[in-house]
């Protein structure tokens, strides 16, 4: 069971999350010992004070969900959730750029949040497959390898669709063996996460959690 929730960043980026909801969010996290929190920027610094001593980690979103900020901002918006406790670092890419053809602006986007993490968070990058052709789709992924990122990550879950098992396994053919694929976005289920896993997901976002790990419960009753 354990090595389930270690795959789940337990999710809540609603633009009217509340202070409470963040708060059972954590307690959530903390009981079935997720792998990390998935928050906005703004309730970084509650949630990595309440998750400290814990094997929880505080993820945050950069560029999001657009990822139409410049480089700059993006630097700033990593190395400012990093000073307040954030270590695991979700980033939209340039998908206007890549879309244009640009990779070189695609990569230096990348990189400005690799480089401000600065090995203090991993960083993941969100490529927001449902906008995508395949072809885009791996471009985005080996963008991501020669920039050095940990993961690439499949959805916003803001945009037009969410993760596929198709998205997953063609992220995973092209970034390898070694590189993180997290896959986000309709993710709501035991048997939606381990679709996702038999495909080569390594993490999933999801803000059903709860409801994974109770699908899960139920199936070792048997």
């Amino acid at each position: 069971m354990n090595s389930i929730a270690k795959m789940i960043d337990h999710t809540l980026l609603k633009a009217d999350a509340t202070k409470e909801q963040v708060l059972e969010l954590c307690n959530e996290a903390k009981q079935y010992e997720f792998a990390s929190v998935c928050l906005n920027p703004v309730w970084v610094k509650t949630a990595a004070e309440l998750l400290k001593g814990t094997s929880v980690k505080t993820c945050t979103v950069i560029g999001f969900p657009l990822g139409a900020t410049t480089s700059e901002v993006k630097a700033f918006e990593t190395k400012n959730a990093i000073e307040k406790g954030a270590s695991e670092i979700d980033m939209v890419l340039n998908i206007g750029a890549l879309k244009s053809g640009d990779t070189k602006t695609v990569q230096e986007d990348i990189e400005a949040v690799v480089n401000a993490a600065a090995g203090k968070a991993i960083v993941k990058v969100i490529i927001e497959t449902s906008l995508l052709t395949d072809e885009e789709k791996r471009t985005a992924c080996e963008l991501s390898v020669l920039a050095k990122a940990d993961f690439v990550k499949t959805s916003t879950g803001f945009s037009t669709g969410g993760a596929t098992v198709d998205d997953v396994k063609l992220m995973r053919s092209t970034v390898g063996p070694e590189m993180g694929v997290k896959a986000s976005g309709g993710v709501r289920s035991l048997e939606d996460l381990t679709a996702m896993k038999e495909a080569g997901a390594t993490r999933i976002g999801a803000s059903s959690g709860v409801a994974i790990m109770n699908g899960l419960q139920s199936k070792s009753d048997y």
